[in-house]
């Protein structure tokens, strides 16, 4: 909420700071009072109206060591509620309906009372600020003052052009250390069976990382049927292969459960946050977009302009050449790997001790590291590569990187397994290698990504709290020491990894369920770890990050459906090579391929069929939608009626108008004044195309 409890505020700062702006060290003092000028001044004036202060730093610190350019940006209440109509905010009305917020009718929706203390969440209150930050413009200026070079344009985004020429350093969200505390004891710090407090998580790191840990969390309940189903399998029938067919039959059916009724959990939880029905905002051009200066056709505003063309063969004569290029150097070290395999084989055939069975495992393992470490740099090209490619907008960049990592990563992960499974048909090998590089992937993922990170980050509290005289670290340290502690964190790059994980995750346990039916078990195991691991890292390793309004998982829905289809496929034909199945075809293969070829159409034609019967969103929220949709609708014809009172003589009398949508009204009876000099009139409304 707004009254938050920040640590030793200086008296100086006259409001609760929501924002850190971080400039470069150097930057021109002209340059640091036109950019908090414009900061303050009103909209009319084509200012952002908030409230900016340089931050002051304690009397123990040097000076000539800390950069004296960090701000902190805040906002009045009445500011912040006019920017939560502007960003388009849905909240709960008086009757339980989600609406979008407007300040004119603030009163009527629940938990307004008095001034609006309360209304909105901190995390709610930066995305505003961040987004009115976003929106500052620059008007007559033709270059950013002190820095010639750096030109400007009438509708330029100031703030990202500051951000793309290197003046902005960072901007980021400050945490509340009392609510942080309250979410910790009852998220990661008490280890116990409960679901996680998503709502907690959405109140304060917003939507869309709520719902990475909503997805976490039903994913693993999801696959807790398939770990204890396949223990049985896994310890009383190990080589009767046979018997594994149920086992993948229920694997098709229970990817395609797992992952529909998600769509209408998710559903449900986007309309209880108020995102279901939030209409998407305008996209501005990334920062790191370039071009030649041009004309918006939709915004008539001046902005960079650069050529699909150009852009498109980028793609094809560059990009997809070095993806194929990767893929290619994945398959080598594959096959390399394969060597090491038949090397070690073969020095266990020849002498069989204990120690030539451990060295079985050496070259998986081995195998699984080098996998990591390529994935990682390929990572670092792929964003490289997308950069280069110049995407205007960033939804655009997300979805051609990640269009680019997934097909590397797939191919990188599963390619060897693919190849033991239909080229070597060695169900033994599969097993070991599946799951040496499902167990080597999660133990290394774990120590990168949370553990590594939590002991560098714990190291760098350390030295802030000697450097200011405080004893443990469980001591508040003073305002401007915070700041700079958490200016300081390594700053999180959003959901990506996260969902790229549990997305190969997903590809260890469906694709070959039937040999390996313990994956799903390890699986469980993981995600409960990582559920613990990832709460640790946002609250104590990571900057805040901004709130991100999200009403699903975006494209990893595709990808995550696109694998289970992939699962069919691969079930069916592991299916299909088992020898109670060939014992049936001994004299025919053909017959035998068109039987597996055939049931596969059936599973994906089922697959198809349950995901099209099962609806993604449950029906009393469809019927809510489309309740506010008719009140809506309603409301517009009254304010249409209002509207031609002033513009008809005559029945029959047609007039075009422009509401929230253009309409032509047909006066259908004459105007009569009723009581108050009010008209009466009987219209027929037609929205036009």
């Amino acid at each position: 909420t707004l009254d938050m409890k920040f640590p030793s505020i200086p008296d100086k700062t006259p409001f609760t700071p929501l924002v850190v702006m971080e400039l470069a060290e150097d930057t021109n003092e002209e340059a640091v009072t036109w950019l908090t000028s414009r900061i303050k001044d009103t909209q009319q004036s084509g200012g952002a109206e908030l409230m900016i202060d340089r931050l002051t730093l304690d009397d123990n610190q040097d000076p000539k060591k800390e950069n004296q350019n960090i701000f902190i940006v805040g906002a009045s209440r009445e500011r912040l509620l006019v920017g939560a109509e502007d960003v388009g905010l849905v909240k709960e009305f008086n009757d339980g309906s989600m609406r979008g917020f407007t300040y004119a009718n603030r009163e009527n929706f629940k938990g307004f009372q008095g001034d609006g203390d309360n209304f909105l969440s901190m995390a709610e209150c930066q995305f505003i600020v961040k987004h009115e930050l976003d929106t500052l413009r620059a008007r007559g200026e033709t270059h950013v003052p002190g820095y010639p070079k750096i030109r400007l344009y009438p509708g330029k985004s100031v703030v990202r052009r500051i951000q793309s020429k290197g003046i902005l350093v960072q901007i980021f969200p400050l945490h509340d250390k009392e609510e942080l505390k309250r979410l910790s004891s009852m998220w990661y710090q008490n280890v116990q069976l409960s679901f996680q407090p998503l709502d907690d998580i959405r109140h304060y790191f917003g939507e869309s990382l709520a719902l990475y840990f909503g997805f976490l969390e039903y994913f693993t309940l999801a696959m807790v049927p398939m770990a204890l189903i396949g223990m049985p399998y896994y310890l009383f029938d190990w080589e009767d292969y046979d018997k594994y067919v149920l086992f993948a039959v229920f694997n098709l059916v229970w990817s395609t459960v797992f992952l529909e009724t998600w769509k209408r959990f998710s559903a449900s939880l986007a309309y209880s946050w108020g995102t279901l029905s939030r209409k998407k905002a305008f996209e501005e051009p990334r920062p790191g977009f370039h071009g030649v200066l041009g004309i918006n056709p939709v915004t008539g505003r001046q902005e960079p302009v650069y050529s699909s063309t150009k852009r498109q063969l980028r793609i094809y004569l560059v990009s997809v050449p070095f993806v194929l290029l990767c893929l290619y150097l994945s398959l080598c070290v594959m096959m390399v790997y394969f060597s090491a395999e038949g090397l070690v084989l073969g020095l266990h055939d020849e002498e069989p001790t204990f120690w030539t069975s451990l060295l079985l495992y050496v070259p998986s393992i081995i195998y699984a590291v080098v996998i990591e470490i390529m994935n990682r740099i390929y990572r670092y090209a792929a964003e490289f590569l997308t950069d280069w490619e110049n995407h205007r907008l960033e939804s655009s960049y997300q979805n051609h990187l990640t269009l680019k990592v997934l097909v590397f990563n797939f191919l990188n992960c599963f390619a060897s397994l693919f190849y033991i499974a239909f080229m070597m048909q060695d169900m033994q090998l599969l097993r070991q290698s599946l799951a040496t590089l499902l167990i080597t992937s999660q133990i290394l993922n774990q120590f990168v990504e949370a553990f590594l990170p939590f002991w560098l980050q714990k190291r760098r509290n350390k030295r802030v709290h000697r450097r200011s005289g405080k004893v443990s670290p469980d001591q508040e340290l003073p305002f401007d020491q915070q700041v700079m502690l958490e200016a300081d964190m390594s700053t999180y790059l959003g959901t990506f990894d996260d969902y790229l994980e549990l997305f190969l995750l997903f590809g260890y346990v469906s694709l070959f369920s039937c040999v390996y039916p313990l994956a799903a078990l390890l699986a469980v195991l993981n995600n409960v770890t990582e559920v613990y691991s990832d709460a640790l890292k946002m609250c104590r390793v990571f900057k805040r990050p901004f709130s991100e309004p999200g009403a699903d998982i975006g494209v990893w829905q595709l990808a995550f459906e696109s694998m289970s289809v992939i699962a069919v496929v691969t079930n069916c034909a592991l299916i299909g090579m088992s020898p109670q199945m060939k014992s049936y075809f001994p004299d025919s293969e053909t017959q035998l391929i068109l039987v597996v070829a055939t049931v596969e159409h059936v599973f994906l034609a089922f697959k198809f069929i349950l995901a099209f019967v099962i609806p993604d969103v449950p029906r009393h929220i469809q019927i809510k939608l489309a309740r506010v949709e008719f009140e809506s609708m309603e409301a517009l014809k009254k304010k249409v009626m209002y509207t031609v009172l002033r513009h008809f003589s005559r029945s029959g009398e047609k007039v075009n108008c422009w509401f929230s949508r253009p309409c032509m009204v047909l006066i259908k009876e004459g105007g009569t004044l009723g009581e108050g000099g009010q008209e009466h009139l009987s219209v027929e409304i037609s929205l036009l195309a």
